[in-house]
């Protein structure tokens, strides 16, 4: 007996309308439910392709601002170590000039010259540091350098202090303010006196009476009151065994053993003693040798 095939119905119905049967043999039915697994799984397929894509993307968008952020940091931190070693460049060449400034100091002072720079500083860099270790290496030598001046300053500091305190104390300047004439040079002279001629010790400075009578030097009072033929004076002692003398005067303001610094008022000019009038006398000595004051004066008398 022939066996007849098998058959499959579909029945397709419409919302509101007919319905339809559609028959189709048994390998259609399987055709077409293959089909639609297949389709289904291409669906499913490409769906997770596109799944993942889109996580790829957002990753690699994420990376990409993570590296914008990291090249301007970097880009950041270069540009700040180009600015540190350009200060520090700058600050290297101003201890040179501070070491120049020292080295005047310490001649001042009477202390050998340095040969060696505090600051180990070389020509021919362009640019900033390209990492931060040339940077930091360069404020090394820096701080080296600061370190270095300020032993130096330490060392040439209490030195300085007493050759500026010699410097004050040696005489320099006028003993008079406004009255700069001088009627007697030091040296032989006619004799105002008498005849012939004889030594003056010092120079004659014509000023009115009562005038203010100023030390040229700091230094101690070693004698006052009345010096024979210099009538009233004021003797000093100074630095280097130097002394002056302020004689005729008509008041003193100071008293032996006392301390006077440079400028200070010592007594007012008088007569007293072997005098033709008003003026004052005043003398330099050198180890108790007298010497001629004019050097000691301002340059423009120290120029006659």
């Amino acid at each position: 007996m022939k066996r007849r095939p098998v058959r499959y119905t579909l029945l397709l119905a419409r919302s509101g309308g007919g319905s339809r049967a559609l028959s189709l043999p048994g390998w259609a039915l399987l055709l077409l439910l293959a089909l639609l697994g297949l389709w289904t799984g291409a669906n499913l397929y490409f769906w997770q392709k596109s799944r993942e894509a889109r996580a790829l993307e957002a990753r690699l968008q994420a990376l990409s601002q993570e590296a914008r952020r990291l090249s301007l940091a970097l880009e950041a931190e270069r540009a700040k170590n180009g600015a540190l070693t350009e200060e520090a460049r700058r600050t290297q060449k101003e201890l040179e000039a501070l070491k120049k400034s020292i080295e005047e100091l310490r001649r001042r002072a009477g202390l050998p010259p340095l040969n060696v720079l505090p600051v180990r500083y070389q020509e021919g860099g362009k640019g900033g540091a390209s990492s931060p270790g040339e940077a930091l290496a360069l404020w090394g030598e820096v701080r080296a350098g600061v370190l270095d001046l300020q032993r130096q300053l330490k060392e040439v500091a209490p030195a300085l202090e007493r050759t500026l305190e010699v410097e004050q104390s040696l005489p320099r300047g006028l003993p008079l303010r406004g009255y700069e004439g001088i009627t007697s040079f030091f040296g032989m002279r006619k004799n105002p006196f008498g005849p012939g001629y004889e030594f003056h010790d010092g120079l004659d400075f014509a000023a009115p009476y009562g005038a203010p009578v100023y030390a040229t030097g700091s230094g101690v009072v070693a004698r006052t009151g009345w010096m024979g033929a210099y009538g009233l004076a004021v003797l000093l002692d100074h630095a280097e065994g130097y002394q002056t003398l302020y004689g005729h005067l008509s008041r003193l303001a100071v008293r032996p053993g006392q301390r006077v610094e440079r400028g200070q008022v010592l007594g007012y000019v008088g007569s007293t003693g072997r005098s033709t009038g008003p003026h004052l006398h005043y003398g330099v000595y050198r180890y108790g040798a007298p010497v001629d004051p004019r050097p000691y004066l301002d340059p423009l008398w120290a120029s006659r």
